[in-house]
């Protein structure tokens, strides 16, 4: 049986590893075997963080609604908690979206938060 060289699979590999270490400093973008290890972590970083990402925007609107939430003179367990009595499903996103770029409109919706918590 003839035998079998690594040649071309090795170099495309290699080629490939490098690709994606496009930017790194020093060895790191130029040699393979510290451009292969510091993929792997850059790769194992990017699917951790993008799991963190989630959590990030949501204390991000969290905070957004709260600030809003406090203008209108009641906090944002309140409001989370008048808005679930009420049977209002915004979530937080769009919550956050309003107070920003529509203030008159988290108004009312402050307003019927505090309706359903007053009774």
């Amino acid at each position: 049986m003839a035998r079998v060289k690594k040649g071309m699979t090795k170099h495309h590999r290699h080629k490939k590893i490098l690709k994606l270490a496009k930017g790194y400093r020093g060895g790191k973008s130029k040699l393979y075997r510290p451009a292969n290890e510091q993929i792997l972590k850059s790769l194992a970083y990017s699917y951790a963080h993008r799991k963190d990402n989630k959590a990030n925007f949501r204390k991000l609107w969290i905070a957004r609604i709260n600030a809003a939430a406090r203008m209108n003179g009641i906090s944002y367990s309140r409001l989370m908690n008048g808005l679930k009595k009420a049977g209002v499903t915004v979530n937080r996103k769009m919550l956050a979206e309003l107070a920003i770029s529509d203030a008159a409109a988290f108004t009312e919706i402050a307003n019927v938060a505090k309706v359903q918590i007053n009774g």
